[in-house]
């Protein structure tokens, strides 16, 4: 496999994966070249700024609040995680507020492949996907074959959903042959799982290079891309998420796949999820507002979620602690 991202100068970078590089330039397979435009940063955090501030309509909010509740990956990745801590979270997944059948189910609990036995018991018939980070979560620094192996693990633990982080390392080094070569095989260990790679954007410096590492994991087979770990202080921020889904865009118009987003890192509040919701919707469309194709990765979001849920029920807030903390 092949990865070249070249710095012409002037005009975009080019992506070109899977075939040699022919004399007039990198190509593809099929004799495409992916093109990866420079971001224009200021223009980026000015519309990002604009996409944050717009308001949700009161008939609106509902709908919204539903629909993040069914795009959460609810998420434990503790050292001190246990099966009864997994147990617990798989029922608020199954049912996030008891008294009310009309409250959604989420997308995804995510564990450790360890628990990932634990988490396929606890949601048999719900319809809850289990995702497991695998591939030496957080730092990816182990051996490749370590890396692969735990993946092939956990799917056959029985993980429907595989997050593996990119290898920074090597994309920041400039060796994008081998950041490539690495999400290609991660896919080939996913089998049926789908696969999402997190780009650690806290760590890639600019949002030049979160535009290049989102190319090259679509481009190696990613069905998502994610912002973060959420073990990084600088983690999931609007003008990084548009920026990817701006990657997601143009990948689609380019090759026809769509790649789905997942914010994952500091999103906690039921405003801070619709500000992506509207990122979505204006970059994306109304195609990207699903399950399949938009998570946000959070274990907190989901009470915040439930209290505004409440409020647009009753018209007054509800303490904290009305709902479960598992």
């Amino acid at each position: 496999m092949l990865a070249e991202i070249e710095h012409p100068d002037p005009g975009p970078t080019r992506l070109a994966v899977g075939g040699p590089v022919a004399a007039d330039g990198p190509r593809s397979v099929d004799g495409r070249v992916l093109r990866v435009p420079a971001v224009d940063a200021v223009g980026l955090e000015e519309r990002a700024a604009a996409l944050g501030g717009r308001s949700v309509k009161r008939e609106a909010k509902l709908g919204a609040l539903s629909l993040l509740i069914r795009c959460i990956d609810l998420t434990t990745l503790e050292g001190a995680d246990t099966p009864g801590r997994v147990q617990g979270m798989c029922a608020k997944a199954r049912r996030p507020e008891p008294a009310d059948r009309t409250v959604p189910p989420v997308a995804a609990v995510c564990v450790y492949p360890s628990l990932v036995p634990v988490a396929r018991e606890a949601l048999v018939g719900s319809g809850v996907k289990v995702a497991s980070v695998a591939g030496a979560f957080p730092s990816g620094q182990s051996e490749l074959s370590v890396r692969l192996a735990d993946i092939s693990s956990a799917v056959a633990a029985g993980a429907d959903e595989i997050d593996i982080v990119l290898n920074r390392g090597a994309f920041l080094a400039g060796d994008h042959r081998r950041a490539f070569d690495e999400v290609v095989l991660a896919r080939e260990a996913c089998g049926p799982a789908h696969l999402k790679v997190i780009l650690e954007t806290g760590e890639l410096g600019t949002y030049d290079q979160v535009r290049k590492a989102s190319t090259l994991a679509m481009a190696a087979g990613a069905d998502f891309i994610k912002t973060s770990t959420g073990k990084v202080p600088s983690a999931a921020t609007l003008p990084m998420a548009l920026c990817m889904a701006e990657a997601i865009r143009d990948f689609a118009d380019q090759t026809g796949r769509q790649v789905g987003l997942k914010a994952a890192g500091g999103v906690r509040t039921a405003k801070q999820g619709w500000q992506y919701l509207v990122v979505i919707q204006e970059v994306l469309g109304p195609a990207w507002l699903t399950p399949d194709l938009f998570r946000v990765g959070a274990s907190g979001l989901l009470n915040d979620v439930l209290l505004q849920l409440r409020f647009q029920a009753s018209g007054h807030y509800a303490r904290p602690d009305d709902v479960s903390t598992d």
